[in-house]
């Protein structure tokens, strides 16, 4: 009973949406994933950990009242085991992500900030769904920052830091549009009632399924695409990247199959629950719109790095799919 309690209290379920954001991260910079990556996704499993634990300890008189089955307010889990819980993990997350270097550190410690910040003080204000949205954002910049970063010297780790910030951006912008809609439609799904927060959500997962479509920076599917650096950081390219346009080969047609593929579940995973909780906003299906949109994250962060060229990444990142949709079954997301 206790190891259920700890499992709903931590959302297990919604755990396996967090890998993708640093993998995500590392094909935004065109590198593939090596030991500060695997540094990353540690520090953000933790700092995701953290805030749940601190979710439900700074909710637990509001629990009392609307989810009294939750285990701080069920009494499974005493109020100062949680709260120890977020410090621990906390901890151990900046240790991670300081080990991947201190860029990697200096994002780490901003989304664990933010984190804190979000549960004790903004969730329940205008502010809530902008930090929740920052919140993942960092945590894709983290694991940009951290691919490559880990075993270096200060001096060559910051060069390195600030593009890897730059080129990451774009995606750290659209993964945090989404996390953004999700957080407007959760405020509702105790009591239900809403709709535009539905409808509002919808619109973002049509644009940001259209933005998931294009390449990174503009990069057409007939053009040589970006070439993406091994676990050392050379550049694993035979030749130098062509500069004028050449025809579409197999690769770059299987590359965008896979991409529109990723791109369709993403879309579908989050907007028929959306569309149901817009036609009839009660609590339960609000609460499966807002479910849909966490599963959505894992889809989304593929197509991310499908966009750059990472088929394999994206691949890899689908492949914790159907861990937490298994999970889901067991512990709710939410």
């Amino acid at each position: 009973m206790t190891a259920r309690a700890w499992a709903e209290l931590l959302r297990v379920s919604a755990l396996f949406t967090v890998p993708g954001d640093a993998l995500a991260g590392a094909a935004a910079i065109g590198r593939r994933p090596d030991r500060g990556t695997v540094l990353a996704v540690g520090a953000s499993l933790c700092l995701y950990e953290a805030g749940m634990a601190l979710n439900d300890w700074a909710d637990r008189e509001e629990d009392a009242v609307d989810r009294p089955h939750r285990p701080i307010p069920s009494g499974r889990i005493a109020p100062a085991a949680a709260l120890a819980a977020a410090g621990a993990l906390t901890a151990a997350g900046l240790g991670l992500a300081g080990r991947a270097g201190r860029p990697a550190l200096a994002v780490a410690t901003g989304l664990a900030a933010t984190v804190w910040a979000y549960d004790l003080r903004l969730k329940h204000t205008p502010a809530g769904p902008a930090a929740m949205a920052a919140a993942r954002a960092l945590d894709l910049l983290l694991g940009a920052t951290a691919t490559g970063g880990a075993g270096r010297t200060t001096g060559a780790v910051a060069p390195v830091a600030r593009g890897s910030v730059l080129g990451a951006l774009p995606a750290a912008g659209l993964l945090g549009a989404h996390t953004y809609a999700v957080t407007a439609v959760s405020r509702h799904e105790a009591h239900g009632g809403s709709t535009t927060a539905p409808l509002a959500a919808l619109a973002a997962v049509a644009a940001l399924g259209a933005a998931a479509l294009h390449t990174r920076q503009g990069r057409r599917e007939d053009q040589e695409p970006a070439p993406h650096t091994g676990f050392g950081g050379q550049d694993e390219s035979p030749r130098p990247r062509p500069s004028h346009r050449s025809p579409a080969t197999p690769a770059r047609t299987a590359s965008g199959l896979v991409r529109t593929a990723l791109t369709g579940s993403y879309v579908r995973t989050a907007a028929v629950p959306l569309l149901h909780a817009a036609l009839n906003p009660s609590p339960v299906l609000t609460q499966r719109a807002v479910g849909g949109g966490i599963r959505a994250m894992i889809p989304l962060q593929a197509a991310l790095a499908a966009r750059t060229g990472a088929v394999g990444t994206a691949l890899a990142v689908m492949g914790l799919v159907p861990i937490a949709r298994t999970l889901a079954r067991k512990v709710s997301p939410t």
